[in-house]
């Protein structure tokens, strides 16, 4: 099943956000500006954008712009490695066990 828009783009903000593209204090794009840049419609991005306000990880100064609060990255990387170990991680897991592929082959493999 395909995703929401909105979703999609929520992730790719919160992977900005961990990632440091939008550091603590950086001032996110305007709704108008990531939904040109994403090719998007601007109620989808201010979907998105509503939902970082809605989570505490994004503050408004009106007439000026959103902000990434302190620890927003923090909290985001800890919200994604609990759903990656409770919803993606099992799934792999299961994969590699079906296909005879050993996690510490993957080990050495990795450098």
């Amino acid at each position: 099943m395909s995703r929401p828009v909105y979703l999609k783009l929520r992730d790719q903000i919160a992977a900005s956000i961990i990632e440091g593209v939008y550091p603590e204090g950086a001032m996110l794009p305007s709704v108008r500006a990531l939904a040109a840049e994403q090719g998007a419609n601007p109620l989808t991005v201010a979907k998105a954008y509503q939902q970082f306000q809605n989570d505490g990880l994004v503050e408004v100064q009106r007439g000026v712009g959103m902000y990434v609060v302190k620890g927003a990255a923090e909290r985001l990387r800890a919200r994604e490695r609990e759903q990656f170990l409770m919803e993606e991680w099992p799934e792999i897991a299961e994969r590699m066990q079906r296909l005879g592929i050993d996690p510490a082959d993957l080990l050495e493999n990795a450098g």
